[in-house]
């Protein structure tokens, strides 16, 4: 059975590139879950302003969408920082897998730092990990290191979702 996974985490835990492999390696089509964001939410995030769960209710429900338009499977990023944003998606897609890519905000904020016109400021890395409710004993979830290699992430994740009968 394939079921779509959802790449999540704080920002600079390595969504993009991480999902961008995970979905060539596997033929899946990609979501990137940043190019749906709403212009004011992206403005809001240049100042330096964090988003608020009203910022993200319309934008989760554009990604949910996304996600059923894309059949039985797909890699979306989601930072999916709450429990309330990952069952919102999960209200559509019932069989949704995540794989939460962990690190510490010392390194979250040393990668956002890295990526310069990037509209996601290094100041608004607390707010995430303020608002981050850890996916701790979450059904169809899987933590990872995101310090390790993408390969050594894939390797993880590929063996995870075989063994949750997903691919």
């Amino acid at each position: 059975m394939n079921v779509p996974v959802v790449i999540m985490g704080v920002a600079g835990c390595g969504k993009s590139s991480f999902a961008a492999a995970l979905s060539q390696a596997l033929g899946w089509p990609l979501i990137e879950g940043d190019e749906f964001h709403p212009i004011a939410n992206v403005n809001k995030m240049r100042a330096g302003i964090a988003l608020t769960d009203e910022d993200r209710a319309g934008w989760l429900a554009v990604l949910a969408d996304e996600l059923v338009r894309s059949g039985a499977c797909a890699v979306l990023t989601c930072s999916a920082l709450k429990k309330a944003y990952r069952d919102r998606l999960r209200q559509s897609v019932p069989t949704l897998r995540f794989v939460h890519l962990e690190l510490t905000r010392e390194q979250s904020i040393a990668r956002v730092t890295l990526r310069p016109g990037h509209y996601f400021q290094p100041a608004l890395v607390d707010s995430q990990f303020a608002a981050l409710e850890k996916p701790v004993n979450e059904a169809g979830v899987l933590r990872v290191d995101a310090t390790q290699s993408i390969e050594t992430i894939q390797a993880q994740v590929c063996a995870w979702m075989t063994n949750q009968e997903c691919v």
